[in-house]
């Protein structure tokens, strides 16, 4: 009973940072006056494509193993929508997976993502600012899965990377931006 209550009591960090500082913030740059109004993540989405696993179904495994150690939940697998000849690929292949984060298990993600994986990226140099969609989401690329410390280098079979979608509830990018960057996301200059 003791400890079913230690874990709902518990708060990341990055979900205390936007309810005590960058809710704070948003509100004194951008002039909200509504609290309902200010920014705030809504949910990310990480994507992995295994092109390989249309020849060989055994690369699927270690793509959806990666993927749930890495986003600490199981993943959907994605499936072709129309054969494709060129490709070797038939209707309803498995060509991918997908996890999508809400809660406490986004914030804890996007920590671990950009205090710890981000840093560890060969000639990291930054973030491109430029990768939002005109409705205030972000997407990036990771080319490898290795950077997340929950990932064995010795465990995994081919490296592979992904796709992270952050998406926010602002209604431009310059709000999603510095709502990004006070959560500490490294932008380029």
């Amino acid at each position: 009973m003791a400890e079913a209550q230690k874990k709902s009591s518990y708060t990341p960090r990055f979900k205390q940072r936007y309810n005590e500082k960058i809710k704070a913030a948003m509100k004194a740059r951008f002039g909200y006056k509504n609290d309902m109004a200010i920014p705030r993540l809504e949910k990310v989405v990480v994507n992995m494509g295994v092109g390989e696993a249309a020849s060989n179904r055994g690369k699927m495994d270690g793509a959806l193993r990666d993927m749930a150690d890495i986003t600490g939940q199981k993943p959907a697998i994605t499936k072709t929508k129309k054969a494709n000849a060129s490709f070797k690929i038939r209707e309803n292949m498995a060509i991918g997976c997908k996890v999508t984060l809400r809660g406490n298990r986004m914030y804890e993600f996007l920590d671990r993502l950009v205090t710890i994986a981000l840093p560890r990226v060969r000639d990291f140099r930054g973030i491109n600012g430029k990768s939002f969609d005109g409705r205030g989401n972000y997407a990036m690329g990771v080319k490898e899965q290795i950077i997340f410390p929950e990932i064995n280098y010795d465990k995994i079979d081919e490296m592979r990377g992904m796709d992270i979608i952050v998406c926010t509830t602002a209604n431009t990018d310059e709000e999603a931006k510095e709502l990004l960057k006070l959560f500490d996301f490294p932008f380029r200059n």
